[in-house]
């Protein structure tokens, strides 16, 4: 069945859009503040966690770089070349953003971590100084974590949802990442403390080391985490039941469809959805009339903000409906 052959610009996001944005925003002036910061700490101390902690914030830093690049190149319109749009180019930009954070924050962490251990003194510290820099950064994250569980809890509710699985299954993975770097920079913060309280009571290096590695041991986990969620939206996610449940009671309500045999969804970018089904038309008209019924259908569907892209065909006939049709030629 041929297309048509100018299906005009699609769509390459929605309000949601600006939302991570400024939440990505956010999270790069809090993290940019907070690395120099800790970098400045990690000198004067000489703490294996402040060192962990500074390399994790630059690593968060440059991923909020790959976070906005994602967004402004996922957002371009469609054109000749890419007829279903760019929409995930964000997942490869933050593919590299999670790669980065795996390699910058956790590997550093516990190099360094491991190398304090095999060398650990008790060498005495500026312990006011980590404190006080270790409190300023946790305000500074909590204040982006609470940007990001905004717009995440706003989105899981309209989708009734659990804020946590919602994080997880979103196609938007800007946010996903911002909300995942942040908690655990809130959770690396305590244990660097910890780690830098242990030291300061004991005498011995050994607990700074410990936290600096555990620091690296988190990154790599959400790292690792990160990844493969940007891997299986790149390699062809499809939407969820619900939202497949959905599409058909939306095709099912056009006045043209008699009934829905298949429906496919699959994401080609945050809240960007192609949908192919294969539906039966009411009556029995002509193959011409039929394929502008067909193009007319497609352009309702496409009134979705979500669905980027939508291909309808006419489905087989039931076996049973061509057994009936040959029984009853046969009749005759």
């Amino acid at each position: 069945m041929t297309r048509r052959p100018d299906r005009g610009p699609r769509r390459a996001g929605d309000a949601a859009g600006g939302d991570s944005v400024r939440t990505v925003v956010i999270a790069f002036g809090a993290n940019f503040g907070v690395a120099i910061a800790k970098s400045v700490a990690a000198m004067v101390t000489g703490s294996a966690s402040m060192v962990a902690e500074s390399a994790h914030s630059w690593a968060d830093t440059g991923n909020q770089v790959f976070l906005l690049i994602a967004h402004r190149r996922s957002t371009r319109a469609a054109d000749a070349a890419r007829p279903l749009g760019y929409g995930r180019e964000a997942y490869v930009w933050s593919l590299l953003a999670a790669v980065g954070l795996f390699v910058a924050g956790g590997s550093v962490s516990v190099w360094h971590g491991v190398s304090e251990l095999l060398g650990a003194s008790s060498v005495g510290e500026d312990y006011l100084v980590a404190y006080v820099v270790l409190a300023i950064a946790f305000v500074l994250e909590g204040a982006s974590l609470l940007r990001a569980i905004k717009q995440l809890r706003a989105e899981a509710d309209s989708h009734d949802r659990d804020l946590f699985d919602y994080a997880l299954e979103t196609s938007d993975p800007t946010v996903r990442a911002v909300f995942a770097e942040d908690s655990a920079a809130i959770i690396g913060i305590v244990i660097a403390a910890t780690g830098i309280g242990l030291h300061q009571l004991t005498g011995a290096a050994v607990w700074d080391a410990i936290g600096s590695v555990l620091v690296g041991v988190l990154l790599g986990a959400v790292a690792v985490v990160l990844i493969d969620r940007n891997r299986r939206f790149l390699t062809g996610e499809p939407g969820s039941a619900e939202l497949r449940e959905a599409a058909i009671a939306r095709i099912e309500t056009l006045p043209e469809v008699a009934t829905v045999r298949f429906v496919r969804l699959e994401y080609l970018g945050p809240r960007q959805l192609f949908l192919v089904a294969s539906v039966d038309l009411v009556g029995d008209k002509a193959e011409s009339h039929v394929a502008r019924t067909l193009r007319k259908l497609e352009g309702e569907l496409e009134r979705h903000p979500q669905i980027v892209d939508a291909v309808l065909t006419v489905a087989d006939p039931d076996p049973a409906d061509i057994d009936g049709d040959s029984r009853t030629g046969e009749e005759r």
